[in-house]
C-alpha cells in the first residue's frame, strides 16, 4: 500500500499544470466515448446542518492504464472561522484486476487541482472571439487561487485579475498572495458581486452558496462563466444562458441551479452540449458574442482518478511516499 500524504502530493502538481489539464482533457475525452463508469456521488449530510456534507465519487477510468477507486470530500464552511480549510479529502485507488486497495493520497490538492484544470479546460476550449485578458474570480478561496494558477498557465494573456468576496479581509489577502505569486499581475477588488460580473468576459464563481443569489444580467454579453460552485446563479439566468456541463446526469441533481432549472422548466433543454462532446469533434469552438456562456462541471470521479494516478506514477517514479507492508491480511490470516 502506497500512502501519499499532503506535501508528496503537492510536490508533484507543483509546476505540473499542464500536464494536470492534458489529463483532465484525456478524461473528459474517454467519458465522452462511453470508456468510464461514473456512478452518482453519495452525499453525506448531517441533521440541521443544511451547508456541511462529505461526498463519495466511485469511478473507473478505462484507457491504456485503466484505474479506479473513491474518493471521500468534505465541505464544512464554518472551518473558515476556525483558521482551517473548508475542504479535505482522501482517495483510494484500487487495483482494477483483483479490486485490492493500492494506494491512499491526501486529496485537496488533486481536487483543487482537478477542479482548477476542468476550469482552465473549459476557458481554452469555449473560447473568445477575442484573446481572453482579464478575470473576476467571486469567491476568493484556495480554489479560486488554483484556478488563477491554471488559467495563468493555459492563458498566458491573462494579466488582470478583479476579485469580489463577501469578506472584504479575504479579498485583500487573496490579492496580497496573487500580486506575491505574480508581480506583474494586475490585481483590484470589487465593491460589490455586480461591478465583478460586469468587469471582464471571463468570470469565475468558487463560492459555498447553499441556493442561487447571483444572476447573469450584469454580465457583458460573450462573458464565459465557470459556474464552479454549481449553486450560484438563479434558473432563470441558467435558462437563458448557453450551457456546456461535463455531465447533465450528474449536473442537474442535488439542488444545483441546473437542477432548479431542470425542475421549472421540465426538461434539460437548455443544455447545449459537454465539454467532452466538444473536445472530441477536434473543432475549434468559439462562443456566442451575444449571449452569455456557463460552464457548470459537477466535478465527475474520472476526472480525479486521471489526476491522482498521474500523481502516484509520478510519485513512485520519485521514490516519494511511505509503503505500508502488510496492510492487507496474508494468506495464513484469511485462512485461519
Amino acid at each position: 500500500m502506497l500512502i501519499l500524504g499532503a506535501g508528496e502530493v503537492r510536490a508533484v502538481l507543483d509546476g505540473a499544470e499542464r500536464e494536470v489539464v492534458a489529463a483532465v482533457d484525456a478524461a473528459y475525452r474517454s467519458h465522452a466515448g462511453g470508456q468510464t463508469r461514473v456512478p452518482q456521488s453519495v452525499f453525506l449530510r448531517f441533521p440541521d446542518r443544511e451547508r456541511e456534507r462529505i461526498i463519495a465519487l466511485p469511478a473507473f477510468l478505462g484507457g491504456a492504464t485503466p484505474v479506479c477507486g473513491v474518493k471521500w470530500v468534505s465541505s464544512f464552511p464554518d472551518n473558515l472561522s476556525r483558521g482551517m480549510h473548508r475542504a479535505s479529502a482522501v482517495m483510494f485507488l484500487n487495483s482494477v484486476n483483483t479490486g485490492v486497495p493500492e494506494a491512499v493520497l491526501e486529496a485537496s490538492a488533486i481536487s483543487a487541482g482537478r477542479t482548477a484544470a476542468s476550469a482552465a479546460l473549459a476557458a481554452a476550449t469555449l473560447s473568445s472571439s477575442r484573446p481572453e485578458t482579464a478575470v473576476t474570480l467571486v469567491g476568493c478561496g484556495p480554489i479560486a487561487f488554483e484556478v488563477l494558477r491554471y488559467l495563468r498557465a493555459v492563458l498566458p494573456t491573462v494579466d488582470t485579475v478583479t476579485l469580489y468576496d463577501l469578506s472584504a479581509d479575504r479579498a485583500r489577502s487573496f490579492a496580497a498572495e496573487a500580486r506575491s505569486v505574480w508581480p506583474t499581475l494586475q490585481v483590484d477588488v470589487a465593491g460589490s458581486a455586480a461591478d465583478a460580473l460586469a468587469r471582464h468576459r471571463l468570470v469565475c464563481l468558487a463560492t459555498t452558496a447553499a441556493a442561487p443569489h447571483l444572476g447573469t444580467e450584469h454580465c457583458r454579453p460573450g462573458t464565459l462563466v465557470l459556474h464552479l460552485s454549481l449553486r450560484d446563479l438563479t434558473p432563470d439566468s441558467i435558462r437563458s444562458s448557453v450551457n456546456v456541463v461535463d455531465d447533465a446526469d450528474h449536473v442537474c441533481r442535488a439542488a444545483t441551479s441546473l437542477d432548479l432549472a431542470q425542475q421549472e422548466a421540465g426538461h434539460r433543454d437548455f443544455i447545449s452540449s459537454s465539454l467532452g462532446e466538444i473536445l472530441v469533434t477536434g473543432e475549434r469552438y468559439v462562443r456566442s458574442d451575444d449571449a452569455v456562456t456557463v460552464f457548470s462541471p459537477f466535478g465527475l470521479g474520472c476526472l480525479d482518478l486521471a489526476v491522482a494516478d498521474l500523481v502516484r506514477r509520478a510519485a513512485s517514479a520519485r521514490g516519494l511516499g511511505t509503503t505500508l507492508e502488510n496492510f492487507l491480511p496474508t494468506e495464513q490470516q484469511v485462512r485461519a
